[in-house]
């Protein structure tokens, strides 16, 4: 697989440190486990917290602490393994993070318009992530954005005003970006969504929609 549209550093360094919102969480996390080139650098800022934090000024631990700390580690000790087998099993097409958020099964789809259908993965008020399948040749209606969007194929590919998007490719669009994403002829278009706003919908009906179709 080669992917030539990549996470951005910053994103990546806030995902290290663990800063971003849970459904854009997702799809980093299932990008890196596609892109070779993402993992390293992520990696790499993992390594440089750790150091920060093992260099870093320490502070006396309250009376009981480690024995708390040690206590929660033994409760959760045998549902570890299973946890991490789980997050890194990968199902078809979806990496191990959107397989987890499908329970191992397939997705459930739901007509969003215009042939287009979706399945809704996590939504918590602050972010949202889903599943969308375009049918080839389809478009998703233009809209713009009140916050940041990530879009991950997972299958196909689409095009619109920034490029063309194929299999790993995460677009990340931000206010300034206005859009009518296009699926390519041929097999259907299955991404992976996050937002952390509602989208901007150009047309009468996509906005008549929008609160049923919760994007």
């Amino acid at each position: 697989m080669t992917v030539t549209h990549h996470i951005h550093d910053s994103m990546l360094a806030a995902y290290a440190a663990g800063r971003l919102p849970q459904a854009f969480e997702m799809v980093v996390a299932a990008h890196v486990s596609l892109c070779d080139h993402c993992r390293a650098a992520l990696e790499t800022h993992q390594f440089v917290g750790g150091t920060l934090l093992e260099t870093g000024q320490t502070e006396d631990l309250s009376a009981g602490a480690l024995d708390t700390l040690m206590a929660r580690l033994d409760d959760n000790l045998s549902e570890a393994p299973n946890e991490v087998a789980q997050v890194n099993r990968r199902m078809g097409i979806y990496p191990g993070p959107v397989a987890r958020a499908l329970g191992q099964r397939p997705p459930r789809w739901r007509a969003a318009g215009g042939g287009v259908r979706q399945t809704i993965l996590f939504e918590n008020g602050k972010s949202s992530a889903r599943l969308l399948y375009i049918p080839g040749g389809m478009a998703v209606p233009d809209h713009g954005h009140n916050g940041t969007e990530l879009t991950m194929v997972l299958q196909g590919a689409f095009h619109d005003e920034t490029g063309h998007f194929g299999p790993g490719d995460v677009e990340i669009a931000d206010e300034s970006l206005e859009h009518t994403p296009i699926a390519d002829p041929g097999p259907a278009c299955i991404c992976l969504a996050a937002t952390d706003a509602r989208l901007r919908f150009t047309s009468l009906l996509p906005r008549l929609a929008q609160p049923f179709l919760r994007i």
